[in-house]
């Protein structure tokens, strides 16, 4: 599949079903009571699904990763949160094991793309363009020059 734009990719995806996912436990009346429980983590939960849009349109692999690794310390905050809301019976056991996994899924996505990211980033000419190297023509001519 051709990633042409941010929701295109797995990991944003499963971002954006994660936070439907937290925004429903927040809704719930005692939930909804703890404004600093419920804001931190429905803004995690956001933080994860922004900071994949804005890698994506970052000029550079490199910036797409430091953004990715933003998005996976937002994975761990939820978890974090996640452990209060349960100590506060917010969520149930069930609950509770099911988000944490779901942050795990999310967290070891992004970590296969920051991997493939990494990987292309080497074999490609340096360059600004996060397109492939046959959208950078005059490397292209370059590479193609026998070498003296």
């Amino acid at each position: 599949m051709k990633i042409n734009r941010f929701e295109d990719l797995e990991c944003w995806r499963e971002a954006k079903e994660l936070t439907r996912n937290i925004y429903e436990f927040t809704k719930r009346t005692e939930f909804s009571k703890d404004f600093r429980l419920a804001g931190q983590m429905t803004g995690a939960a956001i933080s994860i699904m922004n900071n994949i849009c804005e890698g994506f349109d970052a000029q550079s692999n490199n910036e797409f990763v430091r953004f990715l690794n933003y998005s996976r310390r937002s994975c761990s905050e939820v978890q974090n949160c996640l452990y209060v809301a349960l100590d506060q019976n917010y969520i149930a056991g069930d609950e509770f094991q099911s988000t944490y996994n779901h942050c795990v899924k999310v967290r070891k996505i992004i970590d296969g793309l920051i991997r493939y990211l990494k990987r292309h980033q080497r074999n490609r000419p340096r360059s600004k363009a996060v397109g492939h190297p046959k959208d950078q023509p005059a490397q292209r001519a370059k590479r193609a020059q026998p070498a003296p």
